[in-house]
């Protein structure tokens, strides 16, 4: 019976499935953003669920669980007994917490917007009211106790000037640090102490215990700066932690000895990626480099091997959980880009110079980074307000995803060759129909909500519109990756971007995490130039002609 119920889970998982094969082509007309096609009612529920699953993780046999309760109590509760006393202390002294909301802070996790947002920024809450912590924060009953993880919007959500973007790479995160700090913490306090400093459940104890296994068939490095993830190193070191067998099954010896992997030493670092694109492509990751399989599950599966689970669990979790895997696809796939009008007066774009932008943009972007057809060219454009004149009516992105190599710094596409056959070879990889074949380059991006998405290139080495535009022997070389609280002070508008020089904010200097010098090794700014210049080397296009073309960058 139960294996008549795995067969009929993985049947069903499928058997509505959209195509996701090597050979995946775009419809002729539209894109993916129903990718699959539902209507009416139903398609409004699936997006809801899948967007509580963005938030709230819903993978329960997750392997690394914080015993939440207790965790707090460590945290928050000063005390006369020494044990609990030194806990204290580690939570408030060495690493920087008085409250579970200082740890939430730490970690970069945006707020839920209010109850009353609409359009890009009407995000469903996880309980019947508005939470009382931030976007990410998940919580999971094992062993009748109450654990702590973080879901995809700790870096797939950030907060622009005061409102929530779903989607939006987050520029703060430090979720990679999270499992670094875990590393070096948990093996400091036994479960003994543990117990006797938390007054920790049966239950606690249990999970606590978990976490410090998990903990060590990890596998993980400390992004290069600020607004960076190292999700390829953290699985890539993971996988060289166990056992080369079709489920990486856990070895001790290796957790202690791992196999050496360049990843280790060499980086590979790129910012997460915007959820709005994945409708316009069909292959995923910043270089192209998985070429077939659901993008959620392949998520799923790199969390969970740099989370230390079990990956016949996992396997076993995704067969059972059809429905969960497809309400989060439908979400993440029906994403759309906050607009600059959102933020913005429409006033504060120049039309005709976007008009004339838009002239510049097709004669040097549209090959890689797709056309967009503009309301404004519509035979109606003169009844219509400034605002609607302004909307992109349609996106005409490559039916499949190409991959090109600008010049841009390589290190994240070779990254792949480092552990894609370890990938390849899981048995979990193929029942999910996931391939991983290295490439060289990146996917150029459709360039939906543009503007937001600042720093630029896969590495943030580009702070703002006006620094891609610039021949990169004049690119800015250092700047600082501030929080976007300000669009006064903030956001330099007219370049779109970081302020740079004298503009920076004096209190961003004293976060030294956010500092980015694009000299360092991985952080290069050079590439992406030559659709820029002409045969002799000369700029093609003139200040003027730069700010158009930024100005038609803004709409998108």
């Amino acid at each position: 019976m139960i294996k008549f119920l795995i067969i009929f889970y993985s049947i069903s998982l499928f058997a509505e499935t959209p195509d996701w094969s090597e050979n995946a082509r775009l419809p002729e007309v539209g894109h993916r953003g129903n990718i699959y096609e539902l209507v009416g009612d139903e398609h409004k529920e699936v997006i809801h669920q899948g967007k509580i699953h963005t938030s709230s993780y819903p993978v329960s046999i997750t392997g690394v669980l914080l015993p939440y309760e207790a965790s707090r109590r460590a945290i928050e509760a000063d005390s006369k007994n020494p044990i609990k006393r030194w806990l204290y202390k580690l939570g408030q002294k060495v690493l920087g917490f008085t409250s579970m909301d200082d740890m939430y802070n730490w970690v970069g996790l945006s707020p839920y917007n209010e109850e009353d947002a609409t359009g890009v920024f009407k995000i469903p809450y996880p309980t019947e009211d508005k939470p009382d912590f931030p976007m990410g924060v998940t919580f999971i009953e094992r062993h009748g106790a109450k654990g702590l993880t973080f879901g995809c919007t700790a870096c797939h959500s950030t907060q622009l000037f005061g409102k929530t973007v779903l989607g939006l790479s987050n520029k703060r995160t430090k979720a990679n640090d999270f499992f670094l700090m875990g590393q070096k913490y948990a093996p400091k306090v036994p479960a003994t102490i543990f117990k006797l400093g938390t007054g920790a459940t049966k239950g606690e104890m249990k999970m606590y215990r978990s976490f410090q296994k998990n903990l060590m068939a990890i596998g993980a490095v400390s992004p290069l700066v600020l607004g960076l993830d190292t999700s390829l190193a953290q699985v890539a070191l993971s996988l060289s932690k166990r056992n080369q067998d079709e489920y990486a099954t856990h070895n001790k010896k290796l957790q202690k000895r791992p196999r050496p992997n360049a990843l280790s030493h060499t980086p590979a670092d790129s910012k997460p990626g915007v959820w709005w694109n994945l409708k316009y492509k069909t292959r995923w990751l910043r270089d192209g480099s998985i070429v077939s399989g659901n993008p959620i599950l392949t998520n799923f599966l790199w969390n969970e091997i740099g989370r230390g689970t079990d990956l016949k669990d996992l396997e076993k979790w995704m067969k059972n959980n059809s429905k969960i895997i497809k309400e989060l696809t439908a979400a993440v796939f029906s994403i759309e880009a906050p607009r600059w009008t959102d933020f913005f007066p429409a006033d504060s774009l120049d039309l005709e110079a976007a008009k004339r932008g838009q002239a510049h943009f097709k004669t040097s972007c549209v090959k890689c980074h797709g056309g967009y057809e503009k309301a404004w060219d519509l035979p109606n454009a003169e009844e219509l307000t400034l605002e609607e004149k302004l909307k992109t009516t349609k996106v005409k992105y490559a039916k499949k995803t190409k991959v090109k190599d600008v010049g841009t710094d390589p290190l994240r596409w070779q990254g792949m060759k480092h552990f894609s056959e370890d990938l390849n070879r899981l048995a979990i990889s193929k029942w999910m129909e996931t391939k991983v074949v290295p490439q060289k380059g990146y996917v150029p991006p459709p360039l939906v909500g543009v503007w937001s998405r600042y720093p630029y290139f896969h590495n943030n080495s580009a702070p703002s519109l006006c620094d891609v535009l610039t021949k990169p022997s004049e690119r800015t070389v250092i700047f600082y990756q501030g929080p976007a609280d300000d669009p006064e002070t903030d956001f330099d508008s007219e370049c779109v971007g970081y302020p740079t020089g004298r503009d920076i904010p004096e209190s961003w200097y004293q976060d030294k995490e956010a500092k980015f010098d694009t000299r360092r090794k991985g952080l290069s700014n050079k590439g992406h130039s030559r659709m820029f210049l002409n045969a002799d080397g000369s700029e093609k296009f003139s200040p003027v002609e730069k700010k158009e073309l930024i100005m038609f960058l803004k709409t998108l």
